[in-house]
Parts: structure tokens; sequence; C-alpha cells
């Protein structure tokens, strides 16, 4: 096991999972805990590791990407203690909780298959008759190659909605709705990963941006962020009793 807490303790996280319980709703406990996470540094690859290498829990909550991001907050939402937010964050990370690189949710969908427990993709039910299907071969480039080596293949179906469409439907997400970044490049799922935030009016979109001028985790205007992308897939969280 790999930690670094950063400015977090083992007595903070304590202290931060005890007010969460107190929020019944799962997506205003997610928005309380993501929060916590704002102005973090951006870090990517802290997950490095391959077919070849041991597989170790890493916990780094001085720098993340935006798939660790939402990893941390979930495995958070899920636990009423530091050492349950450990347990819950192998669960929430590896299929079944079998901490090895070939059975870490590589992809968005991933959680769809593999956290049912914990999410629910609502993409067609908010969507409706607005709601796209395809189906992909992820971890397929066009070219033939893996991008993750010892990795299956696997077909999916996935369900998105196009951005022009999510403009019609931006009422019907709520916070702590996890949000993929659908894309029609080959063999991937989405391009990124992040947290619908609702306050009074605004729709925001609460991610780690690798983006030059933030490289934190931030907040942005949901319809501004949006612009130029393909669409998105809305997984909601479940209700959860401890």
């Amino acid at each position: 096991m790999h930690i670094v807490l950063g400015r977090w303790t083992e007595d903070t996280i304590d202290g931060i999972l005890k007010k969460a319980y107190a929020i019944e709703d799962p997506g205003e406990r997610i928005g309380f805990i993501s929060g916590l996470f704002l102005n973090t540094a951006y870090k990517g690859y802290t997950l490095i590791g391959s077919k070849d290498i041991k597989e170790e829990l890493v916990v780094n909550l001085s720098g993340m990407d935006c798939f660790t991001f939402i990893d941390y907050v979930e495995a958070m939402r899920l636990a009423g203690s530091y050492r349950d937010f450990l347990k819950r964050l192998k669960r929430i990370r590896y299929r079944n909780g079998d901490e090895s690189f070939l059975w870490r949710n590589h992809f968005f969908t991933d959680w769809i298959q593999n956290n049912s427990d914990f999410v629910d993709d609502v993409t067609r039910i908010i969507g409706g008759e607005r709601t796209r299907s395809i189906k992909k071969t992820l971890n397929l480039k066009e070219d033939g190659t893996l991008f993750l080596d010892g990795v299956d293949i696997k077909e999916r179906e996935i369900n998105y909605i196009t951005i022009k469409d999510s403009k019609a439907i931006k009422d019907r997400l709520k916070t702590g709705d996890y949000i993929g970044i659908y894309t029609g490049t080959k063999g991937l799922d989405v391009s990124h990963v992040g947290i619908v935030i609702k306050k009074e009016n605004a729709l925001i979109f609460r991610h780690a941006s690798s983006r030059a001028d933030a490289m934190a985790v931030i907040d942005e205007d949901f319809e501004s962020y949006m612009e130029g992308k393909e669409g998105i897939i809305i997984l909601r969280p479940k209700p959860f009793e401890f």
C-alpha cells in the first residue's frame, strides 16, 4: 500500500466522514466531500502499473487525475472511517476488490459493470428519446494495438446524450451525478470525468483539470465546459446504508 495524505490526516478524514454520514442524500454527500478537494493539484499517472508489476493500493490525496478524483470521492461517500475508506477504495477501484492491474476499473463504463451496487447508469432515463447508443470495442486502437497491454478487449454498448441534447435535459441532472465525457475515439468510452454540482441557479462541472492554466480540482460552468464535446454519460449514486 502506498499512501500520501498531503494536508489530510487520518483524524481529519475520520472527522470529515462523520460529518458526511449526517448527509442522507447521496448526491449532496458527494457534493460535500468533493468540495473538500477543490484546489488539490492535478497529478497524472499516480496509478502507474502494468500486468507485469505487482499492483498496490495507491492513495494520493495531494495530487490526482480526473479518475482517481472520483475514486476517492465515491470511496469516501461509502465510508464511515479512514480505515473503511481504504477498504471501500479497493472495492471501487478494482473489480470485486481484487487488487491487480488486470482487474482495475480502467474505463468509466467499468463502473457501470463492476460498481452497479453503488451507481446506476441513468443516461437513458434522463435522456429518453434523445439518448444515443453505440457499440464500441474498448481498449482496441484504430491501428489494432491496445491502449492497455494485458487488459481484455471489451465489447460494450454505450448510451450517451449529445452535448446539443444535454442542454435540453440539464434540469434533470442532480448534484453528485458522475459525468463521463463521451468520445468517439475508437477503443475509448470517455475522454474525461467529473461531478455535477448545482448551486442555486448555476450548474457546475467539478473535476480534476489537466488544463495548463488550471492543473487542479476546479469548478467550471457546466455548459461552457461542455462546448465542443461530443456527449455525456451519467451515473447516479445509489443510497447506501452503513
